[in-house]
């Protein structure tokens, strides 16, 4: 990550995020693959709802405790 603060990816949302959403769309991604979005407490819920209706959502994280699979299998 960068030396940014990150922030919420809620449309038009610019509070700084504090939750990790991970998901994968099982029509264009492996099993394995987490694609991300960053939540702000606001729109935490609102998001997960939207990516949990269409099957996609598969965790959410606390941003400071979130470690991506890539990072993780960096650390090996």
């Amino acid at each position: 990550m960068s030396d940014e603060t990150p922030i919420c990816s809620a449309k038009g949302c610019r509070v700084d995020a504090v939750w990790v959403l991970a998901w994968n769309n099982p029509k264009l991604h492996t099993p394995e693959r987490r694609k991300t979005w960053l939540a702000c407490e606001e729109h935490r819920e609102h998001l997960s709802q939207f990516l949990g209706l269409r099957g996609f959502l598969k965790d959410v994280v606390p941003l400071t405790e979130w470690e991506s699979p890539e990072t993780a299998q960096n650390r090996t």
